[in-house]
């Protein structure tokens, strides 16, 4: 189970590194268990016993806990940011809790649907790369590639994204390198 001193060290690695920090897939669980546990714990007023340190430890712990997910948020948003303007986020997103996976999926969505209303209102017309371009995430260590335009692409671990062409995103998927992103 997590104690204080493990969220105060889990938060000081967050705000002190510009990439998200690897937490347990059960870190949120761990955390509810640790908050329930002191709950319980805990007596009537009296400002001088055991408990009263230990009410402004799980207010304490509260305290971290919400900057410690605000900060996540942040980096979140940003990785967001950087994945649909580049079409490529190579970093963070294994350390990604499956709730934040969620988050950041629904997110990119949402960023490429404005662009493609933007293009469209710009263009009258849909917009061309958004509807030719797959999000894939990589499974598995790809070495670099030539796609059908001729371009080199790659190369790419496993844990990376990359906003590809539909044609060369599918063959990925079937080849079990990759797999799509933004399917249900």
């Amino acid at each position: 189970m997590i104690t204080y001193n493990d969220l105060y060290e889990i938060l000081r690695k967050e705000k002190y590194s510009e990439t998200l920090q690897p937490l347990q897939q059960n870190f949120i669980q761990e955390f509810s268990e640790y908050i329930n546990d002191k709950t319980a714990s805990q007596k009537p007023n009296d400002p001088f016993s055991q408990d009263a340190k230990s009410k402004k430890q799980l207010e304490n712990a509260v305290s971290l806990f919400k900057e410690l997910m605000l900060r996540r948020k942040k980096k979140i948003l940003s990785l967001v940011f950087v994945a649909t303007e580049t079409g490529i986020m190579k970093r963070d997103y294994e350390n990604l809790l499956p709730i934040e996976k969620e988050t950041f999926d629904s997110l990119a969505k949402t960023f490429e649907h404005g662009e493609k209303k933007l293009a469209k209102m710009l263009n009258s017309q849909p917009h061309e790369e958004a509807r030719k371009n797959k999000m894939i995430l990589f499974v598995e260590d790809t070495e670099q590639f030539v796609n059908h335009e001729g371009k080199t692409i790659g190369p790419f671990k496993s844990g990376d994204l990359a906003n590809l062409n539909t044609d060369v995103a599918q063959i990925l998927v079937q080849g079990e390198k990759a797999t799509f992103v933004d399917e249900n």
